[in-house]
């Protein structure tokens, strides 16, 4: 058994989050999880809302809430949003909590004393008329790199280049809209990421496993232009943790906070202790999985998230945990393996949170259950390259995927045992040809399945999992016990027991993908037996002769043409 600590991206508070933003990092990490729960891991599956930096103060004004009680708020409705599309976390943390602000100023403590951080006089704009100097995210603009108008002042979203708030073309206040700005003087917190410029590149170059896009995109932010710059951690905020406090090796930072960038990482470890501290266990539970010197050095640490959170996955958050490991005393762990993602569009655009366009994930619900939405998101997932959702082929996968393949299955076998043998698994005479072709493909897929579930191939395995539910319908088309029954009814009973032993086996394969049906599947068997199929002719006599079923409710219904053509109309681009 193996201690695998699993963490996705930490999606912003400032609002509910949209399908792009579930299927590039949580979604897919949660499969996972769920994936190597099943196979009998240790997983420690972490989250949690970013709570800090202009996002969150832009979102609470415009909904005239003081920010604490935004937060507060939009971090319950992000963590029952969750759990709605069944995401496993073992702890759904906040980077506003106490464990994150202790975290972040021992690291930077930390990183001060070892000559890391530099305190640095900077021009930064100022706007006139909202009387404050405005840090990175409270600027927009077009982007110098691509040209794209709504650029912010610490990233262009478009084209994903790191930007400085001076390097934007025509800038604007994003609180106000006003274009009178100017630059001013003031001082800030630097992390010295030039300097551990050779340690990031021989620690990136070394995970030759790692996906061609992380990569890729790590080494282009090390080297383009003039290669890997120090960074600001500070900004000119109200909320967040305080840049000055006990022990600090420096003055002056009165009034300023940490980056969210710079602590928002660190919530992971965080996360991690809040989770101890709700179970009532002490430190050392959550140490194991961060501190190498406290037995971390054996857990597998696997991070996933979308393409533009990559640089700092990469970079600054490593730079923070390597230049803090030079001090000696604690260790801590480096993530192992970034699985990152592309961009999903929606129907001919993009998603965007800023400009409530696509389809979000409270709307979502609100029409169809959890598995409809992870079914599609996770086997259309944008792995290799963007993908798009449109409803015409949400419409078909949903049809031909899970109501005619895996549902048709369930329903036509329990109906014809229930009708024939009632609602028990029947005895019967042995298996024969027929069955152990069925076995021996299933045992190859199956064990394909695997594979691809851990090398994090999502698409292919969702592909390789539906393959398997193919073969199960083409067994029970081909083997026609509905025929058998009328002149060899111990046939069709061998027939119909290793069907809903099936089913209970698809329980078992589809619930990293499906959960709810996988449990209700289960449930319908009237079995707890969730072990993973190692001897797969073995899987399929789990559930004796005699053993009560009942037959559920319709795991899929179908999508109609008039329900997409509304949803279509409703879910037009623009959330009001």
């Amino acid at each position: 058994m193996a201690r695998i600590l699993i963490t996705s991206a930490i999606p912003y508070i400032n609002g509910i989050k949209h399908l792009g933003n579930l299927v590039g990092s949580q979604l897919p990490a949660d499969l996972t999880a769920r994936y190597l729960r099943a196979r009998g891991h240790e997983v420690m599956f972490i989250c949690a809302t970013d709570e800090h930096g202009t996002p969150a103060e832009l979102a609470a004004a415009k909904a005239g809430k003081p920010v604490e009680a935004y937060c507060a708020e939009m971090h319950e409705v992000q963590k029952a949003l969750g759990a709605g599309f069944r995401l496993s976390f073992d702890h759904f943390g906040r980077s506003s909590s106490a464990r994150n602000r202790a975290l972040t100023q021992y690291f930077a403590r930390t990183l001060g004393e070892q000559g890391l951080i530099a305190e640095v006089a900077e021009q930064q704009v100022f706007s006139i008329d909202d009387n404050r100097f405005l840090p990175d995210r409270y600027i927009e603009g077009t982007c110098p790199n691509c040209g794209y108008d709504k650029a912010r002042g610490d990233q262009c979203e478009n084209c994903t280049k790191q930007l400085d708030p001076t390097d934007l073309i025509n800038p604007r206040s994003a609180v106000s809209g006003s274009t009178r700005l100017e630059v001013r003087e003031t001082k800030h917190l630097y992390l010295r990421q030039k300097s551990l410029r050779e340690d990031l590149r021989a620690w990136i170059t070394s995970k030759s496993d790692w996906p061609v896009l992380t990569t890729s995109i790590a080494l282009k932010w090390l080297d383009d232009g003039e290669g890997l710059q120090d960074r600001g951690i500070t900004r000119d905020l109200y909320w967040g943790v305080p840049a000055q406090f006990e022990g600090a090796p420096w003055q002056g930072m009165d009034g300023k906070v940490f980056y969210v960038w710079f602590d928002a990482p660190i919530e992971y470890i965080a996360a991690t202790a809040e989770w101890a501290d709700a179970q009532g266990l002490g430190d050392e539970a959550w140490q194991r999985w961060w501190r190498t010197d406290k037995g971390a050095e054996d857990v597998r640490y696997i991070e996933f998230m979308g393409k533009d959170n990559v640089p700092f996955h990469t970079l600054s958050f490593p730079a923070t945990i390597i230049g803090a490991n030079r001090a000696g005393g604690a260790q801590w762990k480096l993530v192992d393996y970034i699985k990152s993602f592309n961009y999903l569009n929606y129907d001919g655009g993009q998603f965007s949170t800023s400009q409530g366009r696509g389809v979000f994930m409270d709307q979502a619900l609100s029409i169809l259950p959890a598995d409809y939405w992870r079914w599609w998101l996770l086997s259309h997932a944008p792995e290799s390259s963007d993908s798009e959702f449109t409803w015409e082929n949400f419409q078909a996968s949903v049809n031909k995927d899970l109501a005619d393949v895996l549902g048709n299955f369930v329903s036509r076998i329990t109906k014809f045992c229930r009708s024939k043998f009632g609602e028990v698994v029947p005895e019967g005479g042995a298996t024969g040809p027929r069955e152990e072709i069925l076995i021996g493909e299933l045992t190859a897929r199956i064990r394909a399945y695997e594979g691809l579930m851990e090398a994090m191939e999502v698409r292919k395995a969702a592909a390789e999992l539906r393959a398997i539910w193919v073969a199960g319908n083409e067994y029970l088309q081909s083997a026609a016990p509905w025929t058998v029954v009328k002149t060899d009814a111990a046939a069709a009973a061998a027939q119909v027991r290793l069907s809903l032993n099936l089913t209970r086996l698809y329980a078992v394969l589809s619930a990293p993908f499906i959960p709810d049906a996988a449990a209700a599947m289960m449930a319908a068997m009237g079995c707890e037996d969730w072990s993973w199929p190692g001897d797969i002719a073995a899987a399929l006599e789990v559930l004796p002769a005699g053993h009560a079923f009942t037959v559920p409710d319709v795991l899929f219904r179908k999508i109609t043409d008039e329900e997409r053509a509304d949803w279509q109309t409703r879910f037009a681009g623009v959330r009001t």
